[in-house]
């Protein structure tokens, strides 16, 4: 199918897509011009985080959100080089999405097009128990593909982009507590015969980001023989909104994604819709790296009044429309706190 048939796009969402596709080229850029000096990375860490990407016999990625350090609010050697930044770069340095509609992305109908969404909502809570101040932020567009390197490297002192704990990303870097609770679903245009995660997949193209939990179960599947081996899964993406875009030009049959990515991004363009239920249920956590110990107690304590005080009115505000108003499905577990070091 050529771009001349191109699907429908509606109302908000399409300002907020036709904003995120002028702004694919400078994904890899800050979201802010303000220089930035960061204190070198670990490099023993960084090479020991790296070589644990195999997931240990004891973790189970149903159990994996539970590996978290407990609440604190003593500052540790992490958050005392975030507070030591002088002047305009004294910000907390934060990887997330600018094309996510609800969830991080740019709204063309604000001054600068400003950031918006949950996690970004998420974020200038961190900042504000930081550094006191909600604004001290310094965004940095991070693609999917590339949110472990870039915590890893030092580009940013944490990731806030609908990430998923899982035992792998454990090895790779250090979670929070699970701030929501999602699965995956299949987007498909409305008129498509495909009905969920079943065998109406079979001979059909399916889209997934680069590096996301999607893929893995995808490929997991059909190695299992649970999904048809009939189903294509070669075409991946840096972006999950490059899936919608795929999809809108007749270049792939679904989408895998979050459901409540996907719910999303079915609120942009009328034509698409989730098809089935939740396969999974996975939780995002807040990313840093694995070294930043006093950093990830000092998010959990975060959490812990953000889950009593300011959840559900950033629920009300950005994911009720594509949700539903009821938000107990999407509520995160109550913590636990079973990492000790």
């Amino acid at each position: 199918m050529g771009v001349s048939r191109l699907r429908g796009w509606g109302g908000v969402g399409t300002m907020a897509v036709l904003c995120a596709l002028a702004l694919a080229f400078v994904l890899l850029l800050p979201c802010t011009q303000t220089p930035h000096h960061r204190p070198a990375p670990d490099r023993a860490g960084q090479q020991l985080a790296e070589g644990s990407q195999v997931r240990a016999d004891a973790c189970q990625d149903s159990e994996a959100q539970k590996q978290t350090l407990a609440p604190s609010g003593a500052d540790g050697p992490t958050i005392d080089a975030i507070k030591a930044r002088q002047g305009v770069r004294r910000k907390l340095v934060v990887g997330v999405d600018q094309n996510s509609y609800r969830w991080g992305y740019r709204n063309p109908n604000t001054e600068g097009a400003q950031l918006e969404g949950f996690d970004i909502d998420l974020v200038h809570r961190i900042a504000q128990d930081i550094l006191g101040d909600p604004d001290a932020v310094q965004f940095k567009a991070i693609p999917t593909s590339q949110r472990i390197s870039a915590i890893q490297d030092g580009r940013v002192d944490m990731v806030v982009r609908t990430m998923t704990i899982t035992c792998e990303r454990l090895g790779q870097v250090a979670f929070s507590a699970p701030y929501f609770k999602t699965g995956q679903q299949v987007l498909a245009p409305k008129a498509s015969p495909i009905t969920g995660y079943n065998g109406t997949l079979a001979h059909k193209k399916v889209c997934t980001a680069a590096g996301s939990t999607a893929y893995a179960k995808l490929d997991a599947d059909r190695k299992a023989g649970t999904l048809p081996a009939s189903t294509d899964i070669s075409t991946t993406v840096p972006s999950q909104l490059d899936c919608l875009v795929r999809l809108q030009l007749g270049e792939v049959d679904a989408v895998v994604t979050d459901g409540a990515l996907a719910a999303s991004q079915a609120a942009q363009d009328p034509t698409v819709e989730l098809k089935g239920a939740p396969f999974t249920t996975e939780y995002y956590g807040v990313a840093m790296r694995k070294d930043a110990s006093d950093l990830v107690r000092r998010v959990n304590r975060v959490l812990v009044a953000y889950r009593a005080s300011g959840w559900q009115a950033s629920y009300d505000t950005w994911l009720s429309a594509t949700l539903g108003k009821d938000s107990s499905a999407s509520k995160p577990p109550a913590p636990q706190y079973l990492r000790t070091s």
